[in-house]
């Protein structure tokens, strides 16, 4: 049972070489490595056609299948797909679209500015922790600046009460510095202040060094690097803590006043860096000159450079803001001032640079710088006012626009929802009206007027079309009135298909009873000349002649099926299932190959026993063409506790691909709708027909032993004569005994003698006349 169709599931067309049901190969092909070519579709039968079976309409008629469009499906998919929508919903959705979308613009601008509101509350902490900030890096300048001179030349220590008095200073700023830090640390649960929060974490970490630095403040002789440096990496990551902070506000304004705090503030730190050089390089009294290392001159100069670098980029970042308005009590008109950036620069220009100025002290020095520091102060401190006047301008201006947004939205939003409902209301109605008149056709009318065109004559039929009653000049009514137009042209349609149909039927079944009149005449003839023949070669071609016969009469049958015609013979009593089986093999050219393994001994229901031969003898047409000539095809039944019968035929040919296994099987349990195709799968259709008929399952297996098995599972109804099974009873496998092919050319002879039909075969008797 392989080798029947080809891999992309059409059918030959060529004429078969020798006895079959036009349904396969040679036994020679069968040998081939690949699959043989089909003769037609049919046979165990057939090969699966390419497109999914049609549906069949309450009169027979075939329903075409919907077409997938490119890269599409049938399937009508989840109720929520949008294409499922009712009608209502989806004009809804659709009025209501621009209404949601300029609802959510809204909403996401409300939430904006609420964002912003959070952000600009946020700000005002985090410019009163940079005020803190600030302050704490103002005094560990002074701290750096005013124990520079007296350290680095002995004149004090770290304990005497004016180097305290600056360290007692600073401590109270860490400590404010750090009890408001306590704020940002509640305000972070949320995590939009995270970062900032650890940066303060590290700050404060680092801040505990300071007792450290302190203890070797200026002890390294001619090396003041040391100990500025390391209060300027404190003060430097309090300056650029405003930065940190500054990223936690998204207002590019407040971002920019920010960078440019965090500038001029970098530049105060230098000037100041400045300032603790060469105090601690001046002596105690002018009586003497300073004396600047090359290290600690070079990294002055680096912080002179600095400076003016830092105060280049403030006023690029904060030239819209009148950066040269503030920057001018440190750039113009003070003597002091001037005086005293001359001074660092001369000195930090050469390496003798001290001594090539005039002879000054140390305190001399730091009153004069500390002007320009103390100017610098006070812009500095000006920038933070201007910060939190500007946040406070913000937040005003934020919480204005949410509350405009917010009644613009449920303006905009009533409006359109009021239009949105008038709109869709006009046209749901006509919708409405249009998809239930549809629904009720499609459903009712329609599948009933076929009904009524397949069981009478299309001429008593009352063919007339209600209208559907939506008479609009809008795309509603003209889609009411196409549909009209489609209900009309179906309902002619089903009216031309259901003649055609009849005719068509009635040609089959006036095609087959001559055929089959004629065939009988034959086979009587042919029996007649069996029976008298004595010469054994001649009787051997009369036998093959029978066959042929006995063949075309099945084919005859066949028509009768499609035609969905009951076979004109009948039993009227229960036949054993052996000469069920026996019967079936005589009808099989190559039937000296069949071999009856074990047959329960149960009988046949007499409205069954014909259809089940004509359906066996398909199947069992396959296994011998499809298999090697030198094999055997096995046939055994099972009776179960049920009262059910299992029929099992099996061949050892090359078998089928599952892909081919299932599609046969599935034509099997839902034979498909007669059409052109049907005559070159006759075999597969009339088994399929057969066993629904009667509630007969069949099913194709790959054999354990190679080739194919095909199950035959007769209902209870059938396998017991229409009588209840008796339970524990289901009747005892009967062995044949003896070589099939003897039992089956005596018994053909027997019966083709008996009965004069052709159909006889081993122990069949009257069984097929």
């Amino acid at each position: 049972m392989q080798g029947r169709f080809k891999r992309d599931g059409s059918a030959s067309a060529e004429p078969e070489p020798h006895g079959g049901a036009d349904r396969g190969s040679t036994p020679q092909h069968a040998q081939s490595p690949g699959p043989a070519p089909a003769k037609d579709g049919g046979g165990r039968p057939g090969s699966p056609a390419p497109s999914a079976p049609a549906k069949t309409a309450p009169s027979g008629a075939p329903t075409p299948t919907v077409k997938p469009a490119p890269g599409g499906s049938v399937s009508s998919g989840s109720r929520l797909h949008l294409r499922n929508w009712r009608i209502s919903t989806r004009l809804v959705s659709l009025l209501a679209l621009p209404v949601v979308a300029a609802t959510s613009l809204g909403a996401l601008r409300i939430n904006e500015n609420l964002n912003d509101i959070q952000q600009l509350d946020n700000m005002k902490l985090l410019t009163e922790m940079t005020k803190q900030a600030t302050e704490l890096a103002a005094a560990l300048q002074e701290e750096r600046d005013q124990s520079a001179g007296p350290l680095a030349h002995g004149g004090l220590n770290a304990n005497d009460y004016q180097i305290k008095a600056y360290q007692q200073k600073t401590d109270r700023a860490r400590d404010d510095f750090l009890d408001d830090s306590e704020k940002i640390d509640a305000a972070s649960k949320d995590g939009k202040l995270q970062g900032v929060r650890d940066a303060l974490v590290g700050l404060a970490n680092q801040l505990d060094d300071l007792a450290k630095i302190r203890q070797k403040a200026y002890d390294s002789e001619r090396n003041a690097t040391q100990t500025v440096e390391s209060y300027h990496r404190l003060i430097t990551q309090l300056i650029g803590l405003s930065q940190d902070m500054a990223e936690a506000s998204s207002n590019p304004e407040m971002i920019s006043r920010t960078r440019a705090l965090a500038a001029f503030s970098t530049a105060k730190e230098y000037a100041s860096v400045q300032r603790a050089m060469i105090a601690a390089a001046l002596p105690a009294t002018p009586a003497t000159k300073g004396d600047l290392s090359e290290n600690d001159r070079l990294y002055g100069q680096s912080a002179y450079e600095s400076e003016n670098s830092e105060l280049a980029i403030f006023r690029k970042i904060y030239a819209d803001q009148n950066a040269e308005e503030l920057l001018k009590p440190i750039d113009e008109g003070n003597p002091t001032i001037e005086a005293a950036d001359t001074y660092a620069k001369r000195s930090f220009e050469s390496p003798d640079g001290l001594q090539q100025l005039p002879a000054r002290s140390y305190k001399d020095w730091v009153d004069d710088s500390s002007t320009k520091i103390e100017q610098m102060k006070k812009i500095e401190h000006t920038l933070l006012e201007e910060m939190e006047q500007k946040a406070r301008e913000l937040k005003s201006a934020t919480q204005r626009d949410a509350i405009i947004s917010g009644a613009l939205i449920l303006l905009v939003l009533g409006v359109s929802l009021v239009g949105a409902f008038v709109v869709a209301r006009s046209m749901i109605r006509s919708l409405r009206r249009l998809q239930e008149t549809a629904t009720k056709v499609a459903q009712d009318r329609l599948p009933e007027l076929v009904k009524q065109l397949s069981e009478s004559d299309p001429q008593d039929v009352d063919t007339s079309v209600e209208s559907v009653g939506v008479h609009s000049r809008d795309e509603i009514g003209q889609v009411a009135a196409a549909f009209d137009d489609v209900h009309r042209e179906a309902v002619r349609l089903a009216a031309e298909q259901a003649l055609l149909r009849g005719n068509v039927n009635a040609m089959f079944t006036n095609l087959s009873r001559r055929s089959q009149g004629l065939i009988q005449r034959q086979l009587s003839l042919i029996s007649e000349l069996e029976s008298r023949e004595a010469d054994p070669d001649q009787l051997s071609s009369l036998f093959k002649l029978d066959h042929l016969a006995t063949r075309m009469r099945r084919n005859g049958e066949n028509l009768l099926v499609l035609a969905g015609e009951e076979p004109g013979r009948r039993w009227t009593r229960p036949v054993p299932l052996v000469d069920v089986l026996r019967a079936a093999a005589s009808e099989v050219e190559q039937y000296e190959r069949i071999e009856l393994a074990a047959v329960p001994t149960t009988q046949v229901a007499g409205r069954v026993v014909n259809d089940l031969v004509h359906l066996l003898a398909e199947l069992l047409e396959n296994a011998t063409s499809f298999s090697s000539p030198q094999t055997k095809v096995k046939v055994t039944g099972h009776a179960l506790p049920d009262g059910r019968v299992l029929i099992e035929i099996h061949d050892t040919g090359i078998g089928l691909s599952p892909e081919d296994l299932a599609a046969i099987n599935e034509r099997l349990a839902s034979p498909p709708t007669v059409d052109v195709s049907v005559s070159r799968r006759m075999g597969l259709f009339v088994v399929g027909r057969l066993s629904q008929r009667h509630g007969i399952r069949i099913q194709l297996r790959p054999s354990d032993s190679g080739g194919t098995t095909a199950l035959v599972m007769l209902p209870v109804d059938v396998a017991q004569g229409d009588k209840k099974p008796v339970p524990g009873k289901p009747g005892g496998p009967m062995s044949t005994g003896g070589p099939a092919a003897a039992q089956a050319a005596a018994g053909a002879a027997a019966a083709r003698r008996q009965t004069g039909n052709g159909g006889g075969g081993p122990a069949a008797g009257g069984l097929l006349g």
